[in-house]
């Protein structure tokens, strides 16, 4: 009985929502733009009667006309663009002076109720972002000195400490500050799998709190937030046109004179304005116009819910034709995460010994390296005792005196500049070798390696799949550290030992060798090469704002899986814009081009014909939004 109330309160909901929605989306000038179509429609049926006089009707037209003859003017004179409305209009006056006075009413009525439908839905299209992405709460529940009160999101401030619990949506960005929760960030992240958050985690405004309750510290309100900047971000994303917009928009100011060249040549043999008229309806560039921009907006919508962000339709088609990759390696196909995977010692030495003076020597040090030992001797249970004496070296490692042992920790260099001769060899597999000396002598090196990210082979395997032609690795590590992990995840080309400006200068290298690339790095320190390319993939925005405008597109997970998804998202975008270019305007105008000219429809008929190409452009551009995408 409770699972039938929720869905029927759901339902209601959603019927409240899309009600609301279509409320948002009527406004004045659209309820003025019905009144128009209403009453034009109504005169044009009353004159057919004989009911009122042909005055009537010629007024009815000239009240319909005006908003067409006002924005075609404008888009002429501003844009020196001949859009649908000047057609239009030539086709109603061509109709009317013709002599098909009814058929032009009737043409204009049909025409009109074509564009507000298009208008309307392409509205409803970008209104949809925020439902798909998801919502952020308008009222909060802060915790003050007075106790427990809901107030409105624009009333909180920096500081404030509002409590969340299971089932409830995040109003704001910040830090946990009190419980515990699992809470599910596929709003920001597209993660499906909630993520267990406690005393210090971070939060984002949008995500939903699955099981627990937290009080969280307001660190980012409103248009501040992760969420708001990702809504801003998709819904300004439709303004970078896509190369194949542009020449759609190229193809219509274009193909405009020669139609007319064409009907003026029709009339000229054929003398008949009917049939004129019928293929001015045809002739008309106004599907051209809507092929892209919806296909656009669905794609960027959709990749916004699997947590990929991408900043327009040009980089959309760019990822779609892209045939080389390009990745940075530490921290975007390695996890940037070092673990200890060897261990060769002294016979004087155990393993416990070696580590147990190597940790005290490295315990305060923050280098990544140094962690690494210390995480190895702790997961090892190993007790790490607090060195007497302590010196960081800087590009070497560390001295240090630990129990009354003089021990050095680092890199072969500082053993050397000591005076210490090395028992092992300085690169071994790609491994990085931290050379440990106690009281002078050798004791022993420890082997550590970069961690791999999860599933990136798969990943790379995966791209192949869909036609990157080439997997090209580029990094400031050694050649044999890179070297062992290109081999590992089967990566084509390595180029190592690489400043920023090489790897600029080698994304430079691949375009002047004619392909399209694409560069995949963290989005700050690749930043140059991530520019440079064709589309620059920043790996685990995270939300931060740096990461959000390094490159053309962000995901906010490190998941390389993104990266495929996007990629998948891509090609079904280019390839529905392809279906909407071919079909929806190609073949039903040539098919309906054919039909004028050998006298089998007419005015009124093309008119109603023409709906077809748009419904039939719109419902597969929307489908985007729905439907099952190989990768995605």
């Amino acid at each position: 009985m409770k699972d039938q109330t929720m869905n029927v309160n759901h339902a209601a909901a959603s019927e409240q929502t899309s009600a609301s929605s279509l409320r948002v989306l009527m406004t004045r000038a659209r309820w003025i733009e019905t009144g128009r179509i209403v009453l034009t429609g109504s005169i044009a049926f009353l004159y057919w009667r004989n009911w009122v006089p042909i005055e009537m009707l010629w007024l009815a037209v000239a009240i319909g006309l005006y908003p067409l003859v006002k924005t075609g003017l404008i888009d002429l004179i501003r844009e020196r663009k001949v859009g649908t409305e000047i057609f239009v209009t030539v086709a109603t006056l061509v109709a009317v002076f013709g002599g098909e006075t009814v058929a032009g009413a009737v043409l204009m009525v049909i025409i009109l109720i074509a564009e507000f439908i298009a208008d309307l839905n392409m509205d409803r299209a970008r209104a949809s972002i925020k439902t798909l992405i998801g919502s952020v709460p308008q009222v909060a529940l802060m915790r003050g000195a007075d106790g427990e009160r809901v107030v409105p999101i624009e009333q909180l401030r920096t500081g404030d400490v509002v409590l969340v619990r299971a089932g409830e949506k995040i109003p704001v960005d910040g830090s946990i500050v009190g419980g515990a929760a699992s809470i599910n960030e596929a709003p920001i992240t597209g993660e499906s799998l909630p993520k267990d958050k406690s005393i210090g985690g971070i939060v984002f405004a949008g995500t939903i709190v699955a099981s627990g309750a937290v009080d969280i510290k307001t660190e980012k309100v409103g248009a501040d937030t992760t969420f708001a900047r990702i809504i801003g971000l998709v819904e300004s994303a439709e303004a970078a046109q896509a190369p194949v917009q542009k020449l759609a928009d190229k193809v219509a100011s274009w193909l405009i004179p020669v139609v007319f060249v064409f009907l003026i040549a029709v009339y000229l043999i054929t003398g008949d304005v009917r049939t004129i008229v019928t293929l001015l309806i045809f002739t008309s560039p106004a599907e051209l116009g809507l092929a892209t921009p919806l296909v656009m907006i669905a794609a960027i919508a959709r990749a916004a819910r699997h947590g990929i962000l991408v900043k327009g339709g040009l980089y959309l088609e760019s990822l779609a034709k892209v045939d080389v990759m390009v990745f940075d390696k530490t921290g975007t196909l390695s996890a940037n995460k070092p673990e200890v995977v060897r261990v060769a010692r002294d016979a004087r030495f155990s393993e416990f010994e070696l580590l147990s003076l190597a940790a005290a020597a490295d315990r305060r040090s923050a280098h990544p390296l140094a962690k690494a030992v210390v995480d190895y001797a702790t997961l090892k249970q190993i007790v790490v005792p607090e060195p007497e004496q302590y010196e960081q070296v800087q590009g070497r490692g560390v001295i240090a005196t630990v129990s009354g042992h003089a021990v050095l920790v680092g890199n072969a260099a500082l053993l050397r500049e000591n005076g210490v001769q090395l028992i092992a060899a300085i690169e071994d597999g790609g491994q990085t070798p931290v050379h440990v000396a106690v009281d002078g002598q050798s004791a022993g090196v420890i082997f550590i390696a970069d961690t791999l990210r999860p599933g990136a082979r798969e990943a790379l395997s995966k791209l192949k799949a869909t036609g990157v032609k080439r997997i090209v690795m580029l990094t400031g590590d050694n050649e044999a550290t890179a070297r062992a992990v290109a081999s590992e995840l089967g990566v084509d080309e390595v180029r190592a030992d690489l400043m920023p400006e090489d790897k600029v200068a080698a994304i430079e290298e691949l375009k002047k060798q004619g392909h399209h690339i694409a560069m995949i790095g963290d989005g700050i320190n690749d930043a140059p090469a991530l520019a440079r390319a064709d589309v620059g993939i920043a790996m685990g925005g995270g939300g931060t704002q740096a990461a959000l405008e390094a490159a053309d597109i962000a995901l906010m997970t490190d998941d390389l899986s993104k990266i495929v998804s996007a990629r998948a998202i891509a090609r079904r975008a280019y390839r529905t814009i392809q279906e909407n270019l071919f079909v929806g305007v190609g073949v039903v105008h040539v098919l309906g081009i054919t039909a004028a000219l050998m006298g089998w429809i007419g005015p009124i008929e093309a008119a109603l014909l023409h709906l077809g190409p748009d419904v039939l452009v719109f419902v597969n551009s929307a489908k985007l939004l729905r439907v099952r995408i190989d990768g995605a």
